[in-house]
Formats: C-alpha cells, structure tokens, sequence
C-alpha cells in the first residue's frame, strides 16, 4: 500500500497572489489571513496579492503569511489524503504540527507571527548567512571547521538541502573567511539577503524568547507522525514535541535527514502543499536513484482539485 508524506516549504516559496484563490473560496481560509493581520499588524493580503517583491521577502510578514498559505491549501486537501507522515522545511515545520493536529491552526498563526518578529530583531551588522553548492557534506563541514579557526568567530551549517546544497550561517568574519575556502575547493557560496543568522547559537536570545511563548500553547499528540527539523526523527508525545520545538530556531534544518528517514518509513507518494514546489525539486538529489517513489505539488485550488 502506498505510504503518502505531506511537505511544507518554508521561507524562499512565497509567490505573487499566493492562497488568494483559496481564501476567495472558503471563509475559513480567509479568516486565518485575518487573525494574521491582526496578530502581525501587517496588511499581508496587499503585500502578498498586489505588493511588491522586496516586501515580500520581509520575515515579519513572510513566516505568517506563508504559514497560512500552507494551513489553507491543506484545509483543501486534507480530505483527499491519508497522510502518513508529514515534515516541513524550517518555517514550514509549524504548517506540519497544524496538519498533523498537534496544534491549533490558529496557535500555528500566532507562534509564527511572534517567530518571524523576533528573526527580524535578532539580526547583527556582523551576523549572515550563506548557500554553499557543489560540494558534499564532508567537504563543507570541514570548511566550516577551518574557517572558525581562522577567524574565532562564530559558523555552522544551518541547513542540510541535498548533498551538494547548504547553507551555512554565523559571523561576517567567518563567512569572509568560510568563501575563498569553498572557492578553492571548486564550490560556490552565495551570500544570503538575510538580517541574521538564523538555526545558530547566535539567535539564542530570540529563541529563549520563543521557548517561553510556546510553553503557554496547548500541545496534543499528532494524528500522524511529524518529522522535525532538529532531529530528523518523529516524536509521539506532546512534551518531547515542545522540546525540540522550543530548540527549532538555534537548531539545525536536517532536510536530507527527514526527507531520507520518512522513505525509511515507507513513504513512497511525497505531496507538497505550498506555493511554489520548491521542495519537491529537492527530492530527487536526496533519495537513490533506483528508488520508486512520487512526487506532486499543490500550490493552488485547481491543483488542490485534481488530486
């Protein structure tokens, strides 16, 4: 029997009119981009129906925005699937925990309001973020290594996308010193338009902040197992799923991991419900080639509709 796995993107998948046909149908959907407004004090329908790019790429309004969009082409789907397990990729993470029950849709519209805020605040003048391509997992993590070293200054890998896809984040010093490295060792590094560096130590101020917000919400066991982004793991109890999610935003995004753990568990239908299908065309790079599975995106009411 086919095992069908639900992904949600995160941030770089916003798109022009996003979710607006969704929400023209259903109340409830245009409701939730209401409470996001509200919650953010941003006019996110006009930013993200008729704004601007640069606007767009805000993570005040991107991160609530984006959730909705991803909790309403769900609201759509949802009937349609027997989902087996779902992750989502950094900001989409808190779209799986709505889907998978573990809480409240609204609840998901409110911690990604207040997450996005304070990602925005936690940015230094010397704080960055960088994508490294063509090179393997090894290769970059003993970049990072040499690059710390040279420089005393803060660095990791914030994100695991495919084998030859990274990226890292810390300290200007350390990227300065991080980007001949990889240069020489026949990569590319391209620098992020990012505020901060975020899934690092550096924004532990902010997730401290975060930890203790999401403390007050109230966390249920998930209908189907959700896979995150700090362990590549599912977790069945609603206090070992706060754990990890009180630690998501200083933590690591293990994609390959996930993406290679839910085809463990049989996954073989991989369904990404967002806007743009990014992460479906990451799939392939993380999954052997002599594999069987698929893949399809729903990024809108008529895709939703010919599942």
């Amino acid at each position: 029997m086919t095992k069908t796995g639900i992904l949600f993107p995160g941030q770089g998948s916003q798109e022009k009119g996003m979710g607006r046909d969704v929400a023209e149908a259903d109340s409830a959907a245009l409701d939730l981009w209401k409470l996001a407004e509200r919650e953010s004090g941003l006019p996110l329908r006009e930013i993200y129906w008729d704004g601007e790019e640069a606007d767009m790429a805000d993570t005040r309004a991107l991160q609530p925005a984006l959730t909705v969009v991803n909790l309403t082409l769900w609201m759509a789907v949802r009937d349609k699937l027997a989902p087996a397990a779902t992750a989502g990729h950094s900001l989409g993470e808190f779209a799986s925990l709505g889907a998978a029950g573990v809480l409240d849709v609204e609840d998901c519209v409110r911690a990604v309001t207040l997450r996005g805020r304070l990602m925005a605040e936690s940015g230094g003048a010397g704080h960055g973020m960088a994508a490294v391509v063509k090179l393997p997992q090894d290769k970059v993590e003993e970049i990072v290594a040499e690059a710390v070293k040279l420089s005393g200054a803060e660095l990791r890998i914030a994100n695991y996308n495919t084998p030859a896809q990274f990226v890292i984040s810390g300290e200007k010093e350390a990227l300065d010193a991080a980007e001949p490295l990889v240069k020489e060792a026949r990569g590319r590094a391209i620098r992020l338009a990012v505020s901060g560096a975020f899934h690092s130590p550096l924004i532990k101020e902010a997730a401290d902040e975060f930890a203790a917000f999401l403390e007050g919400l109230a966390w249920r066991e998930p209908a189907f197992p959700v896979f995150h982004n700090a362990t590549a793991l599912p977790e069945p109890d609603p206090d070992a799923i706060l754990a990890v999610m009180q630690r998501q935003m200083t933590s690591s995004v293990l994609w390959v991991q996930t993406v290679q753990a839910m085809r463990a568990l049989g996954v073989s239908d991989f369904v990404e419900v967002g806007p743009k299908g990014v992460l479906t065309k990451m799939l392939k790079p993380n999954l052997a080639p002599d594999e069987d599975w698929t893949a399809r995106a729903v990024g809108s009411l008529a895709q939703a509709g010919e599942l």
